[in-house]
């Protein structure tokens, strides 16, 4: 009976594609379930020091749903670096001019804090339309 640990390598992990169809599905719920599929938790053989995870398509992004009065109350912050250079907008006007901007953000937020979070963060394409040009990759369809 072996009693080692697996851990796996690089090369040896397979990745796959993911699409997820982001109409009107909330916001943080997506998110979560699409940073799980970035980091490779879905895995049996999850690493915690190897991107084990797959690649994810989110389409429809400009029709994310946002619950109660989110899109005209919270407000995403950024700063500019100069005095008095905090800039606000509502999620909603967000979700309007760069509605990629919303999720990825909001997937960003629940990956590691490190290199390999942004390599993680590398494999998540957002695209606010229907279409995608992943088509060759033939992704399966991530239920949220």
């Amino acid at each position: 009976m072996r009693r080692q640990t697996y851990f796996a390598k690089n090369g040896e992990v397979q990745k796959q594609w993911h699409v997820v169809d982001a109409t009107d599905v909330p916001l943080g719920r997506m998110a979560s379930d699409i940073a799980v599929v970035l980091m490779g938790k879905h895995r049996p053989e999850y690493t915690p020091h190897v991107d084990c995870g797959d690649f994810v398509i989110v389409t429809n992004a400009e029709r994310v749903g946002l619950t109660g009065q989110k899109a005209t109350q919270k407000l995403k912050l950024r700063y500019t670096g100069h005095p008095g250079g905090l800039k606000a907008k509502t999620y909603g006007q967000v979700r309007e001019q760069n509605p990629d901007r919303l999720i990825r953000d909001a997937v960003r937020r629940m990956l590691p804090k490190n290199r390999l979070g942004r390599q993680m963060l590398t494999k998540l394409k957002v695209y606010a339309g229907e279409e995608h040009p992943h088509h060759a990759q033939q992704p399966r369809l991530l239920s949220v």
